[in-house]
């Protein structure tokens, strides 16, 4: 188990927010962030302190990632043509990781991360284990034979506290997705809000 997989609740805590919608959410029980001083911490927040609740909040939702990984991707979606924003969240949910995730596959996005890095995803038909592998429009993403039947797989189908949205074709009888299209912002089930125009204007000033 890795030390982020771990993690997750506190990353819930710290943001006193249950980011992922999950039921076993600590956020559910206590609002407040975690260690003894988590209860005094609730002044107004400086406009540097929005920006960095943001960009931690989403950095957190896609399994912690490091800072480094992040800020590569943020570049990269500078340097498209479009909305930065926009087209941050893209490039997110084009990770191979995000998609095993989407197509519940898998009951959380650590969980994703781990099933690829096992090797237990195929991409049109080729073993990947690179959770930040990115996936492009059309490719087809499925559990190979020798892994369809695992506990996790099965309890994450039938898992009722989130839909596949559109934006992947899922068909869970062959345990395979398609990557439909490239989703924008309003596209993406957060079960809270994100505001990636916040993370752009934390990256633009430091």
């Amino acid at each position: 188990m890795t030390k982020r997989t771990s993690a997750k609740y506190k990353i819930d805590r710290r943001m006193g927010e249950n980011i992922w919608g999950r039921p076993k959410s600590p956020v559910n029980r206590r609002e407040y962030g975690p260690g003894q001083h988590g209860q005094r911490r609730k002044g107004k927040m400086s406009d540097f302190g929005l920006q960095l609740r943001a960009k931690q909040k989403l950095k957190g939702y896609y399994g912690d990632l490091t800072e480094k990984q992040f800020r590569r991707i943020y570049s990269e979606a500078e340097r498209v043509r479009g909305d930065t924003g926009e087209n941050l969240i893209g490039l997110l949910e084009r990770r191979l990781d995000a998609v095993v995730y989407r197509a519940k596959f898998v009951p959380t996005i650590f969980a994703a991360r781990q099933f690829v890095n096992h090797g237990h995803v195929l991409v049109n038909g080729k073993r990947v284990n690179i959770p930040s592998y990115r996936v492009k429009e059309g490719d087809v993403v499925e559990v190979r034979d020798r892994s369809k039947q695992l506990a996790v797989v099965l309890e994450a189908v039938g898992l009722a506290e989130r839909d596949v949205p559109d934006y992947i074709e899922a068909d869970h009888s062959k345990m395979t997705a398609t990557f439909v299209r490239t989703p924008g912002l309003g596209d993406v089930p957060y079960a809270v809000q994100m505001e990636p125009n916040l993370v752009i204007e934390y990256y633009a000033q430091n």
